[in-house]
């Protein structure tokens, strides 16, 4: 490895860092995240998907039947634990129907690349980590815009007595667009052209997190009035959505007997979401509700910093073991 992979390698494990410093100077000088447009939100979704897929090998989809246990209980929940926690707390905390649906769509969506980066950093199960992140984003196609429907639908019902009406067809194939097909494309690329995919993945992480980075910035900046106003009940309902994800991950898969390391990796896994998604399905399902996005920016800001206090604590957690 040349000294600008390791460079790169080390700018990509800092990706708290780079969220945590964009979203602070978004909220304090919008300037300097609206020159984002969001027409490219989808493109910068795609790169994401695209740099998850390069990183994958036919092989690692025999993982799913090697770990069969480990995958149902992840993937299930995140799509029954973390649906049914964001329904709870948008009921708690009667946020706005806007807000609503934006937590809806991160309690809904798959898990993001961000987690498997911090696996990697927590020195978790990493190839059980790639695995789930594959096997709920695969699915993401039919149970994101399924799940979304229906919790949004109950929901609104529930607040305001009328029924929002959700495209589920739009959400599926805008769901096939911007995660499936740039996946199969890594996957592909990856395999039948495995020599030049090697001299580049190690750049690929870190323009995967400014991605995140640029998309993040630009909702922060651009809904900095309403988050400010009203943006405490949101908060606390992101927090508590991810916090719960990955303490009930980890309880749940310790009660099972899962190793210390498997239920590190499950834990990080239902707690962190792909909020880029849930902030492109906002966008582009959700037009008419112009604040829906803004969970999804909270939300990624939200599991980054939970996320790297749950690495730290592995860490620290796995050393203390082997003493």
């Amino acid at each position: 490895m040349n000294p600008a992979e390791r460079l790169f390698i080390a700018l990509a494990n800092l990706f708290p860092v780079w969220v945590l410093t964009g979203a602070g100077l978004a909220l304090w000088k919008p300037e300097t995240a609206t020159w984002f447009q969001p027409d490219w939100i989808p493109y910068f979704l795609g790169l994401i998907m695209l740099s998850m897929g390069l990183t994958l090998s036919f092989e690692d989809f025999s993982r799913v039947i090697k770990l069969p246990k480990s995958i149902l209980l992840g993937v299930g929940l995140q799509y029954t634990l973390m649906p049914g926690l964001g329904y709870a707390l948008a009921l708690a905390f009667e946020l706005p129907i806007d807000f609503v649906i934006g937590l809806v769509l991160v309690a809904c969506c798959p898990g993001g690349t961000a987690s498997n980066v911090v696996c990697f950093i927590a020195k978790t199960h990493v190839a059980l980590s790639v695995s789930l992140t594959t096997c709920s984003t695969l699915l993401a196609v039919l149970l994101t815009p399924l799940l979304t429907t229906w919790w949004v639908e109950s929901i609104s019902l529930e607040l305001t007595g009328l029924k929002v009406d959700v495209d589920t067809m739009g959400l599926l194939l805008k769901t096939l667009k911007v995660v499936i097909l740039p996946v199969l494309i890594g996957v592909f690329l990856n395999h039948f052209f495995n020599c030049g995919v090697k001299k580049v993945e190690a750049y690929t992480p870190f323009l995967a997190v400014l991605s995140i980075v640029f998309i993040v910035d630009f909702i922060l900046a651009a809904k900095k009035d309403a988050i400010l106003e009203i943006g405490s009940a949101l908060i606390c309902a992101v927090v508590l959505l991810h916090l719960s994800g990955f303490l009930l991950g980890y309880i749940l898969s310790r009660l099972l007997r899962f190793t210390e390391k498997d239920a590190q990796t499950v834990s990080i896994e239902v707690g962190m979401q792909n909020s880029g998604l849930a902030t492109e399905l906002a966008r582009s399902n959700f037009s008419s509700y112009g604040l829906a996005t803004v969970p999804g920016a909270i939300s990624a800001l939200t599991h980054c910093i939970l996320g790297s206090i749950a690495a730290g604590l592995c860490r620290w957690r796995n050393a203390s073991a082997r003493k």
